[in-house]
């Protein structure tokens, strides 16, 4: 089943085309900032203002831009297209009846969720990466304010922020994937998926609202960028605490719905 999910999904012109807008939004901002190439990119500071200085600055700086709202909406896209394709195609029948377990539809269905959304994730390093070779070079990671990263730590460090972005965008992926088991059509299981986005990155704007932030999953997609502050550390146990209970809660959704409920009714 989960070959059959990977070849019907990833091969599709809607899938390849999401995953290629991923990767061209790190190159067209490194040629729009290719003139600052060895330079600061003008008078900004974190990850934006060292962007410029090597390859692996760049993929940071496209990751910290696509995280909070381009790259969760396309992996909710991803997600809730495999939570309701066989029933939008009206094969979720007939896959009840033949002999293919719920148990194994389900695991195939999961699998294929948590590929597609490593894959969306790789994509945005791949285009950042790639761009910033070409554009500025294989170069020591700048800190604006502290000294070069060692090749060494700057891997570390960025497969570190990958990791942890990974497990963010699979939060929601869980979460569109549940929707799309839940709701009638594959359209309205990614409109509330993204509102879920769009809405829970409002209020996690709002300074009085603390006590809804912290129980958020978007309250902590950006805690990996305090990996290349000039202190070099960050505090990421909660915010993989909270990535990890909404997971869990979105696959238990999942199990019972397609386990205990024909979504095909």
């Amino acid at each position: 089943m989960l070959r059959v999910e990977l070849r019907t999904q990833l091969l599709r012109i809607r899938t390849l085309v999401a995953l290629a807008c991923l990767a061209a939004v790190p190159v067209i901002a490194g040629l729009a900032t290719a003139s600052h190439a060895g330079h600061r990119n003008g008078d900004q500071g974190g990850l934006y203002g060292a962007s410029p200085f090597s390859a692996l600055n760049h993929a940071m700086a496209s990751l910290e831009f696509v995280g909070p709202l381009l790259l969760p909406v396309v992996v909710a896209l991803l997600a809730s297209a495999i939570g309701s394709s066989d029933r939008d195609w009206g094969t979720l029948r007939y896959l009840y009846v033949a002999p293919v377990g719920r148990g194994r539809l389900l695991a195939g269905k999961l699998g294929a969720v948590a590929i597609v959304t490593a894959a969306a994730t790789l994509f945005v390093l791949a285009g950042g990466v790639g761009a910033g070779l070409v554009l500025f070079g294989w170069h020591p990671f700048r800190v604006i304010g502290a000294a070069d990263l060692s090749m060494g730590e700057a891997i570390g460090r960025v497969l570190a922020a990958s990791g942890y972005t990974l497990l963010c965008m699979l939060s929601i992926a869980g979460i569109a994937f549940a929707l799309g088991l839940l709701l009638p059509r594959g359209a309205e299981a990614l409109g509330a998926a993204v509102g879920f986005v769009v809405a829970a990155s409002i209020l996690n704007g709002s300074p009085v609202l603390r006590a809804v932030q912290v129980v958020l999953p978007v309250h902590y997609w950006q805690d990996w960028t305090h990996l290349f502050d000039p202190g070099g550390t960050a505090r990421l146990g909660t915010g993989i605490a909270c990535q990890l209970a909404t997971t869990v809660l979105a696959a238990g959704v999942s199990v019972l719905v397609l386990l205990r409920r024909d979504p095909a009714a």
